[in-house]
């Protein structure tokens, strides 16, 4: 399921490739993930919920 996504880092990360941040996949719905273990657990949310915390952040 999430091999098959796009993932990008959080500008918050320093834009670098080795930086530890989170990542997010956004298709219908946004899936977060930690950067230093991309298989580990992911969060979803749905997009309704992922607009609202961004606009609400």
């Amino acid at each position: 399921m999430t091999q098959d996504r796009t993932w990008r880092k959080s500008s918050y990360s320093g834009g670098s490739e080795d930086g530890d941040c989170v990542e997010v996949s956004l298709a219908h719905d946004a899936l977060v993930r930690d950067s230093k273990n991309p298989a580990g657990g992911v969060l979803t949310f749905t997009s309704t919920a992922w607009k609202n915390f961004l606009e609400n952040r």
